[in-house]
């Protein structure tokens, strides 16, 4: 009897285990950064709090920079295909949802950090018809927007009017907002592959470089660089975005879930970015003779006024959901300090 007894134990154990795995699920979340990184810190967070309060019932699988692929388009079909649950978009993103080029747009976050990324989360924004439509569209949905910090200028001459601006190779994205709002400068947007661009710098192919300053410090562009330029002109900012079939197969339960993670992470996102790019300047400064360059909000306001006139491009380019998506940060920040 007793034999009996635990053979039914054990079997009632393994039936359960079984059962146990095959309501399991992975959800497979691909960064566009690599180990290490602002999003990698932020996506550890956010996979650390689902796997807790699911009891390992689900479990967020990341794969950093290298893992899926290089191209971010690979990235971005990965996840309008389902291949992938989750994934970080953010500049290049532009080619598959227009309307994020919204968040490139100089001058319409104000330069308090943390008020713009609470803005950007906020149900006003982040689940209004006009940015969720933005992405259901093309098969995806918005759950969280990142802020990774200024982005920053390097050139190899100080930038402190626009006039300065004049004609000077500057990097930016393959993004044709991008091209018009350095245009407005009056500089000469040139695009080069991520890989290739120190060895640019270095040889004069380019002579000035946009990127939030971790990426600076990761990639040693400091180090063909003489002065680094704070504008604080734009956030860095990567949309936290899912499949729009695998979300709606979610149960209400999960999705609330994930609502409230993203909603927690938020600040925990800001403390990220801060950290990590404060060290990176310190570590910047040690290792360089680079020219650190601060803008007054004078000198602020001669590229603020230069580039407004973009919105309207974006607007013409993108359509109805960009202007309401415009219209409501517009709204929220006060026209960005003024």
């Amino acid at each position: 009897m007793k034999l009996y007894k635990t053979l039914c134990l054990a079997t009632a154990v393994g039936l359960a285990s079984a059962a146990t795995a095959a309501n399991a699920e992975t959800w497979r979340f691909g960064l566009e950064e690599i180990e290490g990184s602002v999003q990698a810190r932020y996506a550890e967070a956010f996979k650390e709090a689902i796997e807790d309060k699911t009891d390992g019932d689900v479990t967020v699988q990341l794969l950093p920079y290298g893992k899926w692929g290089s191209s971010y388009s690979v990235l971005y079909d990965a996840v309008q295909s389902g291949s992938l649950q989750l994934a970080f978009g953010s500049g290049a993103l532009g080619g598959t949802v227009p309307e994020s080029q919204l968040l490139s747009l100089n001058f319409v976050m104000p330069a308090d950090q943390l008020e713009a990324v609470k803005v950007l989360n906020s149900p006003e924004f982040l689940e209004s018809d006009a940015w969720q439509q933005s992405f259901r569209q093309r098969g995806l949905v918005p759950l969280s927007e990142l802020a990774e910090g200024y982005q920053v200028w390097t050139s190899n001459q100080s930038i402190e009017s626009p006039e300065d601006m004049d004609n000077l190779n500057i990097r930016v994205m393959d993004n044709s907002l991008l091209r018009s709002t350095y245009q407005a400068y009056g500089a000469s947007p040139i695009t080069i592959a991520y890989g290739e661009l120190y060895s640019a710098l270095q040889q004069g192919q380019a002579d000035a470089n946009i990127q939030p300053v971790f990426a600076h410090e990761e990639m040693g562009f400091y180090e063909v660089q003489d002065y680094m330029i704070f504008a604080k002109q734009a956030q860095f900012v990567a949309t936290m975005m899912g499949n729009l079939d695998w979300y709606e197969g979610l149960s209400d339960d999960q999705r609330e879930m994930i609502k409230e993670v993203t909603a927690d992470l938020v600040e925990t996102g800001h403390e990220i970015q801060s950290e990590f790019n404060e060290k990176r300047l310190d570590k910047i400064k040690a290792d360089s003779d680079i020219k650190i360059v601060e803008l007054t909000d004078e000198q602020r306001e001669k590229f603020r006024e230069l580039v407004k006139p973009v919105r309207q491009t974006f607007i013409d380019e993108v359509g109805e959901n960009a202007k309401k998506s415009l219209d409501i940060l517009l709204e929220a920040y006060g026209d960005a300090e003024s």
